[in-house]
């Protein structure tokens, strides 16, 4: 009982510094207070898995590091897709946004949208499997190009696209 006591108490006094290490993974005030409410349930589910002579704190934020890692695979691979496709016709479709943009965002959009359709299909299309979440090694792989082309071919995409946009810039 008094064990029990002791490692909430040693839980509770370290929120603080949990929280703020919670906020330098997340840059997200609500993120980090979720990654915190996380953490302080995974530790105290696991109690019995804590050896008491050990680094309680390193512990704790060990913890909390890896629950953020999880999450991020989680969240990444969740926002890829995938075309099994031929002709790859969902990354050469717009995407339906689920939001109402405003009227001078609409226009910023299509003319983006715009300025990678014009680019030629050897750059629009690795760009926009890039901008869609595909590694370069999944482009090369699709396209059956080295990967250098790939990441040169993004990289000029991305330049032209700076280039051709440079009157938005402050």
């Amino acid at each position: 009982m008094k064990t029990a006591v002791t490692f909430r108490q040693k839980l509770l006094s370290i929120q603080s510094n949990l929280l703020n290490f919670a906020y330098t993974l997340t840059l997200n005030q609500d993120d980090a207070y979720d990654l915190l409410q996380d953490t302080t349930l995974k530790a105290l589910d696991n109690e019995d898995k804590y050896e008491p002579n050990t680094n309680f704190k390193g512990w704790v934020f060990t913890i909390m590091r890896n629950m953020f890692i999880n999450n991020y695979r989680r969240n990444t691979r969740a926002a890829v897709m995938i075309d099994h496709s031929e002709d790859l016709y969902l990354i050469n479709t717009p995407q339906v946004t689920e939001t109402v943009l405003a009227p001078d965002e609409t226009y910023a959009v299509k003319e983006i949208s715009d300025i990678i359709n014009s680019f030629p299909d050897g750059y629009r299309i690795p760009f926009t499997m890039h901008v869609a979440g595909y590694k370069y090694s999944e482009i090369a792989q699709r396209l059956k190009l080295p990967v250098g082309t790939v990441k040169s071919r993004i990289y000029y995409a991305r330049k032209y696209l700076q280039k051709a946009l440079s009157d938005y810039a402050d």
